[in-house]
């Protein structure tokens, strides 16, 4: 069990290595893997760079173990993969949806997908080993449900995990979203950082934790909602009732509302035609408007980046990480907005939590939440099954 988790998480490695990482003997280590060779677990594959001597042959999970599926639910997006044991992407389909038409709609399609994906890579239900899915609201982990989600109500208390138990043997896990990019940032990093954060900013914002290199979710599955952290008590009200949440006023829809109100106001000619051609204006429609030298543009980019700056500066005083990953489609704006956070972040905090901190866009981009569903699908399934199906 062990050796499987520390094959998954390094990415394979010589005997040698995982006996070093495991503490066991050089003896113990080749019996181990040579049951699990032998039971269709493990396999060795390609040989290693030599460093004098006979070269050590690459440890690496079973690609006959079975597949993954992993399920990004995004407030105005849906992602599904069917993955490797490894990760390896094998199929891939992205759409827009919004949450707001409730589970019934959403997981009807994300149930049509799986079957879709599954078929396209040439994979049965049998063999799915796990599913990830994360959601864009607060979950009670261990019984995989959102509880009280501001952005989708109507998904209170409803059961993802039975409603895909009817077409899947394999277990199901429900997660936060942004706690999925956390994972999916630490795979990524292959545990080499153990104390991170990941801030996803989009029709909401959240806050992955990583702390001693697992991701942390509180007592109740609630931690790292960090876009009801108030910024201006004289804000606006937030869809959670109250006033100057930094998510009202910094994330994707305040951005747009504050582009919209500049360019009826006639502060912005770019906007303006954005607005009179499009009839609506997005994040991203700002970002490059901003890039375009737009006065107005880079105001309300620097406006979302500071309050956000000024909110994670807490965090970070609070918390103290190495780094800091923004995620989201937020990241599409630009560079202006990663300096704004960065430089509020710098102003507000203790000069010990920012001395060695790094601000930076996820490397993952807009996979890191696809990656991390089919890291938690893996990782509890060897905690639950100890192998696949």
């Amino acid at each position: 069990m062990q050796l499987l988790e520390t094959t998954f998480w390094s990415a394979g490695g010589s005997r040698h290595r995982m006996a070093e990482r495991l503490g066991f003997s050089k003896s113990k280590a080749n019996a181990l893997v040579a049951g699990l060779v032998e039971q269709g677990l493990l396999t060795e594959a390609g040989l290693q760079r030599s460093t004098g001597g006979r070269r050590a042959e690459n440890l690496q999970l079973n690609a006959g173990l079975g597949v993954l599926v992993g399920v990004d639910i995004g407030a105005t997006s849906l992602d599904v993969a069917v993955l490797a044991p490894d990760l390896a992407v094998l199929a891939h389909h992205a759409e827009p949806a919004d949450v707001r038409e409730g589970p019934g709609v959403v997981l009807a399609r994300v149930r049509g997908l799986i079957k879709e994906l599954l078929a396209r890579a040439g994979f049965t239900a049998k063999q799915v080993m796990g599913i990830g899915i994360g959601v864009p609201g607060p979950v009670n982990f261990e019984i995989g449900q959102l509880v009280n989600p501001p952005l989708m109500p109507a998904w209170d208390s409803f059961s993802i995990r039975d409603y895909l138990r009817e077409d899947y043997a394999a277990p199901v896990f429900v997660d936060n979203d942004v706690n999925l990019m956390a994972l999916g940032e630490l795979w990524r990093l292959k545990r080499s950082l153990s104390n991170f954060l990941v801030i996803k900013v989009g029709t909401g914002i959240g806050c992955g934790i990583v702390c001693h290199g697992e991701v942390y979710r509180g007592a109740a599955g609630s931690a790292g909602d960090v876009g009801h952290i108030c910024v201006d008590q004289e804000g606006p009200r937030c869809h959670c009732g109250n006033l100057g949440c930094v998510e009202a006023m910094a994330a994707g829809p305040a951005i747009t509302r504050m582009a919209v109100q500049a360019a009826e106001a006639g502060e912005s000619a770019g906007l303006a035609e954005c607005l009179r051609t499009q009839g609506r204006i997005e994040a991203i429609d700002v970002g490059q408007a901003s890039r375009a030298g737009d006065a107005a543009a880079n105001a309300i980019v620097q406006r979302a980046g500071n309050l956000i700056g000024q909110m994670l500066a807490s965090i970070v005083n609070f918390f103290n990480p190495s780094h800091v990953f923004i995620g989201g489609g937020i990241t599409r704006i630009g560079p202006l907005f990663l300096a704004a956070v960065r430089q509020s972040v710098y102003q507000r905090s203790l000069a010990l939590s920012t001395r060695h901190l790094e601000i930076q866009y996820t490397p993952l981009e807009g996979q890191a939440g696809l990656i991390g569903a089919g890291v938690l699908a893996m990782q509890e399934t060897l905690k639950v099954r100890g192998v696949a199906p």
